[in-house]
């Protein structure tokens, strides 16, 4: 299974490939997508008195490194081989779930933290314990996930599940075999497969399905886990009796390799889509990711090239992220982010 076809290979190969290099690097965009639009070419820069002015991304130069969710991280290194087009910035992007994101960002080794879900009080303080104040996290929203709960496609006696029989499965202690789903299902026994407890998506799913039933409740932990969505992707693949759950990108690029589960929480069934993330009606598996930097590298513009990442980041969302299959932000949520970087504009 090849996921990210015509922009990110898969991750596992990129990673052997990126090891041997020496480095997570973000090269220039191709030109392979079949009617695809390119990101936005460097501009000139008109200063204002106020802020809000263009950049010139093509004078920007320095290095940025980026880790965190890996669920984020197709939406990054597409905006980083773009942006390392656009400019002579050198844009490491790499994954190591959102919580170890968070703990590199506060530890000062990254300019920017991918994040699939928003960053905890403890986190916060483990930043502020590095030198880094509370007020200088900024939190910028880039797209919106729809998680997606799949199962292998030779099944077919599972096309929706109600939340609390989500719970059922994944918790600690719940039910093992299928026909304790359904007494119509088989007696088969259920193959967990989700991410690792350093991953966002983790942390989303048992705060929305595991406490959020029952806040005594603990996520269970004999399954497969991964930090690596594709691993996850390709144990569900070759198990016909396993379910798990990831982000919507990697289930749309599985193609036929995955089936999707349609989701009720009460209000009947409903598929992971982009209508239905967007609308809220896919609940409450619809969930918004994020990039943190810090609002200090931003002031040093132009001297540290990250406002112009961020910048680009935001002025090319519209395009780059569903081309790596997730949603883009409404117009005025969009808007909204946008005004969090106007006054470190030129």
């Amino acid at each position: 299974m090849s996921l990210f076809r015509g922009r990110l290979l898969p991750l596992a190969a990129l990673l052997a490939i990126l090891i041997v290099s020496g480095a997570f690097v973000a090269c220039g965009g191709d030109d392979d997508d079949d009617g695809g639009s390119t990101a936005t070419a460097a501009t000139s820069a008109t200063p204002t008195d106020g802020g809000g002015g263009a950049i010139d991304y093509s004078k920007l130069s320095g290095e940025i490194a980026i880790d965190g969710s890996s669920t984020v991280y197709p939406i990054s290194q597409a905006v980083a081989e773009e942006f390392g087009s656009a400019s002579d910035v050198r844009v490491n992007v790499a994954f190591s779930g959102t919580g170890g994101g968070f703990e590199k960002f506060c530890r000062g080794e990254i300019q920017v933290s991918d994040a699939s879900r928003p960053i905890k009080d403890e986190e916060v303080q483990a930043c502020v314990d590095g030198g880094i104040p509370k007020d200088d996290i900024l939190e910028v929203e880039v797209a919106i996930d729809a998680l997606t709960v799949m199962v292998n496609p030779d099944n077919d006696f599972v096309e929706c599940l109600t939340v609390q029989q989500l719970h059922d499965i994944f918790k600690n202690g719940g039910i093992t075999n299928w026909n304790q789903v359904d007494s119509s299902f088989p007696d088969k026994e259920i193959k967990t497969y989700y991410p690792g407890t350093d991953s966002g998506t983790f942390d989303y799913f048992d705060e929305k399905i595991i406490t959020g039933v029952d806040k005594n409740a603990a996520h269970r932990g004999n399954g497969t886990s991964s930090e690596d969505d594709n691993i996850l992707a390709q144990g569900i693949e070759n198990d016909p009796n396993a379910i798990g759950y990831f982000g919507f990108a990697y289930y749309q690029e599985a193609g036929q390799a995955l089936k999707a589960v349609a989701i009720d929480n009460g209000e009947g069934c409903v598929e992971p889509s982009f209508d239905a993330a967007v609308d809220g009606s896919y609940a409450p598996l619809s969930r918004p990711l994020f990039i943190y930097t810090r609002k200090s590298l931003l002031e040093e513009y132009p001297d540290n090239p990250v406002l112009g990442f961020v910048d680009f980041y935001l002025g090319n969302a519209e395009q780059l992220v569903p081309e790596v299959g997730y949603v883009t932000l409404p117009e005025d949520l969009l808007a909204e982010q946008l005004a969090k970087i106007e006054s470190y504009l030129p």
